[in-house]
């Protein structure tokens, strides 16, 4: 029988990971002696080509939108940093837009993290920094001063620290059953203009639901519904429409009906045997491909429409998923599936995660993962918001970080006894956010660069669809 760590040992090795990596050393913005352009090549390798522009498109269009869709390029920083020692499942890509609200399946409203992506085992570090660095960047798009930049860092540490600290002495049952509702922020808010937005925020969830988004994205022709081309953003492949060359032997494959079949059978065992028998009561519809985000444009998305006997409709998301570039520079397991990879991730970090969410590999073998779109999905809207909105905004994405951390991890109180209860943690993560946005801005610099010159080529979506007007 293994051993079981007394509370003192527990408690220890805290200590020793402070005396080997004293929280100042936390600093170092890392491994930045080398060419940004380089690594978003590598990154973009693999992706559908003529999609590529369109990434660099929306990644030009500021320094917190080349930061959204570089995760590749920190992560590689980041592997030239000391850490704690302490590793966990991390979001991987935790950037202040990557938080929002989302129905739970008893249809309570949470605020969590929602982009998995990137999520592997790695230091909690990466994501603490890569959030606060995120806080930075965006203060200065936004034109606030420097120290509304220092104070929004400070804000995520310290909520992070307090609720790491609260998490330490709970039960890990007590952490698992843990959630952050919209009705708790009603309570936890202090700003009657925060409370008004989520009120708001709830009011707009309720309407964002696969019902609403039926008219908006489809056409009822015939017997079936048959979801409208709106290039570059949605369109049908091997249609006249389609942006994927004719080289890409998936657009073949994926027609074949045998091929589709196994695609979702595939989907289906990896769901509960409820889940199965409740998507039986749904025939499919269409199926086309939907271009998301910033960093994940070019990979390969599709939607899929299915409707009940009422006819009512439920939207499914097929999404790409490829090796995680925390993966790819921090020694990790051997994935077999990267598509599991990101579901597991999910289910580990979120509170409560979509009932339909799962895997599936493609016509040629490619990693795929299956969840809702859009159901009663909300984002923060962060360039509207002041000052004191993104300090409370902030607190609570520290807030929602450490419950994530705490419940996929176990090791709360070793965080938390890392950190401490003073600021040094605090002061770090202001030095070193700081530090990375100044090194942000000359990539982005670079990166801007390139595509002016012509060695990368940037389009934005109106430049695109311009293509397709008749």
């Amino acid at each position: 029988m293994a051993k079981v760590k007394s509370s003192d040992s527990l408690r220890e090795s805290p200590v020793m990971a402070r005396r080997q990596v004293p929280r100042r050393e936390q600093t170092s913005i890392g491994k930045v002696d080398r060419n940004p352009v380089e690594l978003l090549e590598i990154n973009s390798a693999g992706r559908i080509e003529r999609l590529v522009p369109l990434r660099y498109g929306r990644m030009i269009e500021s320094p917190f939108a080349f930061y959204r869709g570089s995760a590749i390029i920190q992560a590689h920083d980041l592997a030239g940093t000391p850490n704690s020692g302490l590793t966990l499942q991390i979001c991987g890509d935790c950037h202040l837009a990557n938080f929002g609200g989302f129905a739970t399946p008893e249809r309570a409203l949470l605020f969590d993290l929602n982009d998995f992506d990137e999520t592997s085992p790695g230091p909690w570090e990466w994501d603490l920094k890569r959030l606060t660095a995120s806080f930075v960047v965006a203060a200065r798009h936004l034109n606030h001063k420097r120290g509304v930049a220092e104070d929004l860092v400070r804000k995520v540490v310290s909520s992070y620290q307090t609720r790491m600290a609260g998490y330490a002495e709970m039960g890990i049952l007590d952490i698992w059953y843990e959630r952050i509702t919209f009705d708790r922020l009603l309570e936890e808010l202090t700003l009657p203009e925060a409370r008004k937005r989520v009120q708001r925020g709830m009011e707009r969830a309720s309407s964002r639901t696969s019902e609403a988004l039926l008219p908006k994205l489809s056409e009822h022709v015939g017997e079936r519904w048959i979801i409208r081309d709106a290039p570059p953003a949605i369109f049908h492949p091997g249609t006249a429409n389609t942006l994927i060359s004719k080289e890409d032997d998936w657009t073949l494959r994926a027609k074949t009906r045998d091929s589709v079949d196994k695609v979702y059978n595939d989907y289906l065992s990896t769901l509960s045997s409820d889940r199965r028998e409740l998507l039986s009561n749904f025939t499919s519809q269409d199926t086309a491909f939907k271009v998301v985000g910033v960093g994940s444009v070019g990979t390969r998305c599709l939607i899929h429409l299915m409707v009940d006997r009422q006819g009512k409709p439920l939207f499914l998301q097929v999404k790409q998923a490829s090796e995680s570039v925390v993966a790819r520079y921090f020694k990790s397991p051997a994935i077999e599936h990267e598509g599991q990879r990101v579901v597991e991730g999910q289910r580990l970090m979120q509170a409560a995660s979509d009932p339909f969410l799962g895997w599936t590999k493609g016509a040629l073998g490619r990693h795929f993962y299956v969840r809702q779109l859009r159901d009663m999905k909300v984002s923060a809207s962060v360039e509207l918001m002041d000052a004191p909105l993104l300090g409370e905004y902030a607190a609570l994405c520290g807030w929602v970080l450490a419950r994530a951390h705490a419940k996929a991890s176990g090791k709360a109180r070793e965080i938390s006894d890392y950190i401490g209860r003073g600021d040094p943690m605090a002061d770090a993560m202001v030095k070193y956010s700081d530090g990375y946005a100044d090194q942000v801005e000359r990539d982005y610099a670079i990166f801007v660069a390139a595509c002016r010159s012509g060695r990368l080529e940037a389009r934005t979506d109106v430049d695109m669809a311009a293509d397709f007007r008749v």
